[in-house]
């Protein structure tokens, strides 16, 4: 090896070394600090009770039928709205049908009794059908009356009375002896708009 090369070698092994001694001998304060998050979400659980609210047979023209539930907030989230939402189906013993049976079923109403608000009021199943009813929300009359307050809070429940009839139009109507019509409703919980926690 030449002396230029062993020089060299000798002055970069001098400035590591000095590099070593002086990081080594550098001191300085130091401190952490550690800070950590959680996010659980809530719960909205909403159950109808009982869930079968009305089964009935050989009912005829003229028939009304009263039945009562409940819907109870079982969540930790407040509930602001439920909607009702109808659906059935017309099972045609004989084939004959030329009317709809739904449209012979009437809601003669459906009141909400902690609200005091009456939810609907005679409309039969097939207009019903088409619309979305919030079943917890206070009307003018509910307020009038000291109803609890829209929406329904996590633990609590409302109780509803409602009224089926099978509507007589005093008309020829044997198409529907037999039949039979599968109602469902769905009450459709919606949340609280969000809030600073």
């Amino acid at each position: 090896m030449s002396l230029k090369k062993k020089l060299g070698m000798g002055v970069a092994s001098a400035a590591l070394g000095l590099a070593l001694i002086g990081g080594g001998t550098y001191a300085y304060f130091s401190d952490t600090a550690e800070a950590s998050a959680n996010f659980a979400a809530g719960t909205l659980d909403l159950v109808a009770n009982p869930t079968t609210i009305i089964d009935v047979k050989n009912i005829k023209p003229g028939d009304w039928m009263d039945r009562e539930f409940t819907l109870q907030n079982n969540g930790s989230l407040d509930i602001s709205k439920v909607l009702l939402e109808t659906d059935y189906e017309v099972i045609d013993a004989k084939g004959d049908n030329a009317e709809d049976f739904g449209k012979y079923i009437e809601v003669s109403f459906l009141v909400n009794k902690d609200k005091k608000t009456e939810v609907v009021y005679k409309t039969t199943l097939d207009k019903l059908k088409n619309d979305k009813d919030d079943v917890v929300e206070r009307d003018l009359l509910g307020w009038v009356l000291g109803g609890e307050p829209s929406g329904l809070k996590a633990g609590t429940s409302d109780k509803f009375s409602v009224r089926y009839k099978f509507v007589d139009n005093g008309k020829d109507q044997n198409e529907f002896q037999g039949d039979q019509l599968k109602l469902t409703w769905k009450f459709n919980a919606k949340q609280t708009a969000g809030q600073s926690k």
